[in-house]
């Protein structure tokens, strides 16, 4: 493996917690501007350890709950290594990484956050990027969508105009490409519908340039804040009434069946022992099931 590779590591584990801080500041900061008699929201944090040893790495869970503009919103970092179990060893293989029986050594680090509006009208969002590494591969995935209980059109234009700037800088095909990936993975086969509204998801993306893939991953990052924050704000000084409430929280059940069935994420992250509080924490404070 590249002997650079340490170095990368420290990089990238770097500019995940960069981005948390840039972004926990930003909702920080949108709390104090939105009138309300409720105090602002702020974060509270907790270090989380993977599995019990002192040498599994671990991270730092951010959560605000009972905000003026938030409900409920997680930003989580972690950088983890170890070994990987038979059930995820043989998850990897299947996905095409070579050498997982002979040397089952891992290390992972990202960035994932969740958030949970209070106002109905306002979209709840998803966004993580994070690097992955074994002796025998490394790659980048992540991305960003949007996921309105009551959709505005120009909201969903807003959000995929500002990801496709950030792919468009990369590759005149990327946008394309992880959009269609993100319709296909956040699809709910059992309810035959999407998610939400879309945005990008991508996995797997080792070019042979790891320059360029940090970048392309960075940018996506970066592409957050001004995809999502003008759609906060804006949303939420909007009036509501029971119907929209009654309607969020039954997206937020749809949100919650997804997230606990499908998603990668939280599979990988409960199938290496990482800290559970924060692996769950993209559940919803509040949803119902009709």
């Amino acid at each position: 493996m590249d002997i650079n590779f340490d170095e990368r590591k420290t990089r990238a584990a770097a500019w995940f917690r960069t981005l948390r801080d840039q972004i926990c500041t930003a909702f920080e900061t949108l709390e104090d501007g939105v009138p309300s008699d409720r105090p602002p929201g702020r974060f509270e944090l907790r270090e989380t350890r993977r599995g019990e040893g002192p040498d599994g790495g671990g991270g730092l869970m951010s959560v605000m709950r009972e905000g003026r503009v938030f409900e409920k919103v997680g930003v989580n970092v972690s950088a983890v290594h170890g070994t990987l179990a038979p059930a995820a060893q043989a998850a990897m293989a299947a996905r095409g990484v070579p050498g997982m029986a002979e040397d089952p050594r891992f290390w992972a680090s990202g960035i994932s956050l969740v958030a949970h509006m209070r106002n109905p009208l306002a979209p709840a969002v998803h966004m993580n990027t994070r690097m992955f590494w074994t002796p025998h591969a490394w790659w980048f995935g992540g991305g960003a969508d949007l996921n309105p209980c009551i959709e505005f059109a120009e909201d969903t234009a807003h959000f995929h105009a500002t990801l496709k700037t950030a792919c468009d800088l990369h590759g005149p095909d990327f946008y394309t490409r992880f959009k269609e990936w993100a319709d296909e993975y956040f699809y709910i086969p059992h309810r035959k519908r999407a998610r939400g509204v879309g945005g990008i998801f991508f996995d797997d993306l080792n070019t042979s340039d790891w320059e360029a893939d940090f970048a392309f991953t960075q940018d996506v990052g970066r592409a957050f804040l001004p995809a999502f924050l003008p759609l906060a704000e804006r949303r939420s000084r909007d009036a509501y009434g029971e119907a929209e409430r009654e309607a969020q929280l039954i997206h937020r059940g749809i949100y919650a069946e997804y997230n606990l069935v499908y998603d990668r994420g939280t599979k990988f992250g409960l199938a290496t022992a990482h800290d559970p509080e924060a692996v769950l924490m993209s559940l919803p404070p509040l949803a119902r099931w009709p």
